[in-house]
């Protein structure tokens, strides 16, 4: 099954902050329609598609006291909104999503308005290296003191722009090597695998005997927001958190802090600040994936969370677990992933959909 990378860089490039994912989600509905029973969006603005037991040639089947196994999405990246707009019109942020300040310097942005999407730059305020002090070119901006360029005047800034609207890195979705480059991975890696994997699950025609209900989330990057609404709706028996995590095996980070490697496989996600999997279903993810030789690594995360979390913390609870894609320079324009772990992560959630009773 080759990779279909044009979808991912569709969903890459599709802007979508923490509470504006309609963009995202709008794309993601094209792209699923025949592959679920049904779909709604609730109140959160979080995609709900399920799909019934089948039989191995399609048909729908009884199963009695079936359990509902879901997969967890998000639909959202970290971004801003714009919190002011200044005499000069420059436009100052209020960020939603966590940012390494040191990422942020001379960006290209897209400013999102409600008459189109307007290019812009990024920069924080203070003097530039020509006449800037040696203590100036020591300073690392707090995220406070980015403002947005738009290069137009106050009177056109002030006519296009409000408080409210958003904003988002501009930068390219590209391949090098055996690796996808793109801001936005987080946690667009995750909607194409939702997708992708039950693709691969109705072509295989092994059928399931879950019912799967498949969660595109909203505003994770923000607290798991629509993960925990969506969880309490659907009351899962088995979560499946789907996300990326560090991939940091490059100069700089010792070995043991370097969470996966890339090359090796999806990673089968133990631990993070916001959950701990259950133990029993990620033994059986763990046997699935060796009877079917795809290549996977362990991995906990020392901070940080998943809406697996919310699946497993949702009514009167789930069993959950993740399944993650290593990733280099998360939240940055130059989030990194190998192309044979995501289509491990893709082969072994179809097979867990398929096997999973």
């Amino acid at each position: 099954m080759a990779l279909n990378t044009k979808l991912l860089a569709n969903l890459c490039e599709t802007p979508g902050v923490p509470g504006r994912e309609e963009r995202v989600r709008a794309l993601i509905e094209k792209e699923i329609k025949g592959l679920f029973d049904s779909v709604e969006t609730d109140a959160m603005g979080s995609l709900i598609c399920r799909r019934k037991p089948r039989t191995a040639s399609g048909g729908v089947k009884k199963v009695k006291d079936a359990k509902v196994l879901m997969l967890l999405c998000h639909m959202d990246e970290i971004g801003f909104y714009i919190s002011s707009i200044d005499e000069q019109g420059f436009l100052w942020l209020s960020p939603a999503g966590g940012f390494d300040t040191r990422n942020l310097f001379s960006r290209r942005v897209l400013v999102c308005a409600d008459s189109g999407d307007y290019k812009a730059v990024m920069n924080p305020g203070g003097r530039p290296v020509h006449i800037a002090s040696p203590e100036d070119r020591k300073k690392v901006p707090e995220v406070k003191e980015f403002f947005v360029d738009t290069g137009m005047t106050a009177a056109q800034v002030k006519k296009t722009f409000k408080i409210g609207d958003y904003v988002v890195m501009d930068e390219p979705f590209i391949e090098i090597g055996g690796k996808c480059v793109s801001k936005a991975l987080d946690n667009r890696v995750a909607c194409w695998l939702g997708i992708e994997s039950v693709k691969k699950l109705v072509s295989s025609k092994s059928g399931n005997n879950c019912e799967i209900v498949v969660a595109f989330t909203t505003q994770e990057e923000v607290g798991l927001r629509g993960a925990k609404t969506a969880s309490f709706a659907v009351q899962p028996d088995i979560g499946i958190g789907i996300d990326v995590t560090l991939s940091c095996d490059t100069p700089g980070v010792p070995a043991n802090e370097a969470v996966t490697t890339q090359g090796e496989g999806f990673a089968l996600h133990v631990k993070d600040s916001s959950f701990i999997s259950d133990y029993e279903l990620t033994s059986k993810i763990e046997s699935i994936a060796k009877k079917k030789r795809i290549r996977y690594q362990r991995s906990i995360l020392a901070a940080g969370g998943q809406d697996g979390a919310a699946a497993q913390q949702a009514a009167a609870g789930a069993k959950a677990v993740g399944v993650t894609v290593g990733t280099r320079y998360i939240h940055t324009v130059t989030e990194m992933i190998d192309k044979k772990d995501l289509q491990a992560a893709c082969d072994v959630l179809a097979a867990a959909m398929g096997e999973l009773k």
